[in-house]
């Protein structure tokens, strides 16, 4: 048996890098790091280990074996580490804190993650396309886009998703769940993120802007399209005669043409339109509505286009 020096005294020092030890067998251990020795190997993985204590931690996870119980929730845990870290949830205890907000953390880990938002530290990056994350499990998330991996599938209709949110939020299709509420019109949304956008129809806000035009939208996806009038992009393609749109929308009532499908009805007289719009004009026949108006002799009129016809009368502008 080793002999343990009294006082506390470390008379064994590691030569390369002058750390000391009370134990022979401590500087032996230690030793392994600057030689890259792994004495102990997994018999079933062939894992290889420089400490025993490792090796007998790594045995469980084959085994299954979990010793370490926690007395409040009886979790088992592979390691007494694993515990300690779990028992935090129950305490409520965070030992780790940011310098620069002051929010608190139960593991050191969690805490290192954080700080990336604040150094802007992206260490993960994507292989295909250069894209760089914060963390490991965003890059995973991203990889699904260029390995068409759709591991979360609905039950009800076989739908596939890349992410479990995602798969959460399409249930709600099923379920008929709203659970967003918005406190100024009592209007319900399935996803949190309609919420936000609808938000903006109260409070006015416009956050993405144009930086061609100077135009402002309530949703990104509305500048994205915009940006399409400034840049020429028409990504969406008739099929039949070629023809290319700027919004898939426009595709959709053009395909009309050639399927001649009409599926806007008047419930007046029944005649038929491929667009909503179209169906609108046609209502104000029935109605009587002209809500264009002449700010010169105050003519009224159903459509716009008739309305800039009669203005040519008073600006003497020919078309």
């Amino acid at each position: 048996m080793e002999e343990k020096v009294q006082n506390r005294e470390k008379p064994y020092k590691c030569e390369v890098c002058m750390s000391e030890f009370t134990v022979n067998g401590s500087l032996k251990r230690h030793m392994r790091i600057h030689t890259g020795e792994k004495p102990y190997k997994c018999e079933v993985c062939m894992s290889e280990f420089a400490v025993k204590g490792s090796l007998k931690s790594h045995m469980r996870i084959h085994t299954g074996e979990k010793p370490y119980e926690c007395d409040i929730c009886m979790s088992g845990f592979k390691q007494k580490k694993q515990l300690r870290k779990h028992m935090r949830i129950h305490t409520g205890e965070k030992l780790y804190k940011c310098d620069v907000c002051f929010s608190e953390f139960t593991e050191t880990g969690t805490l290192n993650r954080h700080m990336r938002i604040h150094t802007g530290e992206k260490y993960y990056k994507c292989g295909v396309c250069m894209s760089e994350f914060a963390r490991k499990e965003y890059l995973r998330r991203h990889m699904r886009i260029h390995t068409g991996e759709k591991p979360y599938k609905c039950g009800v209709c076989m739908s596939e998703f890349t992410e479990k949110g995602h798969l959460r939020n399409h249930m709600r299709i099923h379920t008929g769940e709203k659970p967003y509420k918005c406190e100024a019109c009592l209007s319900e949304f399935t996803v949190k993120g309609h919420l936000r956008n609808h938000m903006r129809i109260h409070t006015g806000e416009k956050p993405y802007k144009c930086h061609v035009c100077m135009s402002e939208f309530r949703v990104k996806g509305s500048l994205k399209i915009h940006m399409r009038i400034h840049t020429g992009e028409k990504p969406y393609q008739c099929e039949v005669c070629l023809s290319k749109f700027a919004v898939k929308g426009n595709l959709t009532c053009h395909m009309r043409i050639h399927t001649g499908e009409k599926p806007y009805k008047c419930d007046v007289c029944f005649s038929e339109f491929t667009e909503t719009g179209t169906l609108n004009r046609h209502m104000r026949i029935h109605t009587g509505e002209k809500p264009y108006k002449c700010h010169v002799c105050m003519s009224e009129f159903t459509e716009k286009g008739a309305l800039n016809r009669h203005m040519r009368i008073h600006t003497g502008e020919k078309p």
